[in-house]
């Protein structure tokens, strides 16, 4: 049985109505895909403090976390990801990419246009109204 990964993911939305997107490094596994900035949740930790702490240590900005967006699992060949995505902004400091290859600010309606990591692609589909 495949292992599962908890991790979450910050929808940081600004004024523009643009959403920030990260691109995974080639080195990462799932190279050259876009994803929502994030990571693994630790042990005892709850998902709104991780999605703070990750985006502290990735894009070295603060955020507050708002409403749930989506919560799924997603097969891997590797693992199964257990993702919650969360509505973001940041409050503090201007994102930068530390790990990731690039991050954009992208308007809601061109998310679709980039080529996604699977597991976040039910969280497009729900911020563009999309129903599947």
């Amino acid at each position: 049985m495949s292992k599962i990964i908890h991790v979450v993911g910050a929808v940081i939305e600004n004024e523009k109505n643009e959403i920030l997107c990260a691109l995974r490094s080639p080195t990462m596994s799932l190279p050259n895909l876009w994803e929502f900035p994030g990571g693994k949740i630790e042990t005892g930790e709850k998902p709104e403090d991780t999605l703070v702490r990750e985006i502290q240590e990735e894009l070295g900005c603060v955020i507050e976390v708002y409403e749930k967006i989506e919560d799924i699992n997603h097969e891997y060949p590797f693992a199964i990801i257990h993702l919650i995505t969360f509505k973001t902004k940041v409050v503090d400091g201007i994102p930068q990419a530390k790990e990731h290859a690039k991050i954009e600010w992208v308007p809601l309606e061109k998310l679709s246009l980039l080529e996604w990591a699977p597991a976040d692609v039910p969280t497009i589909n729900k911020l563009l109204g999309i129903q599947i």
